[in-house]
């Protein structure tokens, strides 16, 4: 039998085993690299990093777009500044619609010198063009609301409030001039890209939303200059997960700029966002002290 099988050209049953064998681990091979193909997230990662890299400027202008699409989110901010050798930071947290560009933060002002809380936690509500908060202090009756038109704020509220409306830093990004794409890290658990650029204020007025354009231009006239150095962080969808920015201003009673540095957090995106605006009876019309 066996020499028949030979004449006939069939393997022994021992090579015919070992054959098999190499037949089906070239099979497992294939179904291994199928399997990568459509599950494996190596390959594409690399792919979407080396797009990344391509077009860094491009992937940053379009960020506060990818926030539209996501909606909403929750969102902590901070802002620091060196004040008297000493820094300064003052934090906030709350919530935001971005497709109504309708936000709420809880502020807290930082203790003072002898770690005694000098002001209670102060109420934000962001708006279209408008600021309005609640425990402002400064002679405001506690059960009044303050509010203020940001296109008339020299800094467009990018830092009068204490935070950074979040569509706001991110629409600062459409002013993108130069960036590079520095690489992957985490931010909060999740895998971010990681891009170092600057913006121009000027730039970004133009390319920014209706509401979004005043602020930036007043922004752009107000700081000591318009040119906003950062660092971003976008998950793979696009979306801001973590926003430092660099802001200086003139100061007023002595020569030279103060730097003020503002980070915004964004997660949980889908987070349903309600936000009341006060009523007009509720609106503080007085004098405001000057601290």
């Amino acid at each position: 039998m066996a020499e028949r099988q030979q004449r006939m050209g069939v393997p022994p049953a021992r090579a015919r085993s070992g054959a098999w064998g190499r037949v089906g681990a070239v099979l497992a091979a294939g179904l291994v690299v199928c399997a990568c193909a459509t599950g494996c997230s190596g390959s594409g990662a690399a792919a979407e990093d080396a797009r990344a890299a391509a077009d860094p400027v491009r992937t940053l202008r379009q960020s506060a777009d990818a926030l539209l699409e996501a909606g909403s989110s929750q969102a902590r901010t901070s802002m620091e500044m060196a004040a008297g050798g000493t820094r300064v930071t003052i934090r906030g947290e709350g919530v935001y619609d971005f497709r109504r560009q309708l936000g709420r933060l809880t502020v807290v002002l930082p203790p003072d010198p002898t770690g005694a809380a000098e002001h209670r936690p102060i109420t934000e509500l962001l708006a279209p063009g408008a600021l309005f908060m609640k425990n402002r202090g400064a002679g405001v009756p506690a059960d009044k609301w303050v509010r203020v038109d940001t296109a008339t704020l020299s800094d467009g509220n990018l830092v009068t409030g204490g935070a950074t409306d979040p569509y706001a830093a991110a629409e600062v990004l459409r002013g993108t001039r130069t960036a590079t794409y520095v690489g992957r890290t985490e931010v909060a658990g999740v895998t971010v890209r990681h891009y170092r650029g600057t913006a121009d204020l000027a730039l970004a007025a133009r390319s920014a939303s209706a509401s979004g354009e005043a602020a930036l231009k007043a922004a752009a006239k107000g700081f000591a200059t318009a040119d906003v150095p950062f660092d971003a962080y976008l998950d793979d969808q696009g979306r801001i997960r973590k926003l430092r920015q660099g802001f200086a201003f003139v100061n007023g009673r002595r020569e030279g700029t103060v730097a003020v540095f503002s980070t915004t957090l964004l997660y949980a995106f889908g987070t349903p966002v309600t936000v009341t605006l006060p009523r007009t009876r509720d609106i503080y019309a007085g004098r405001i002290a000057e601290k």
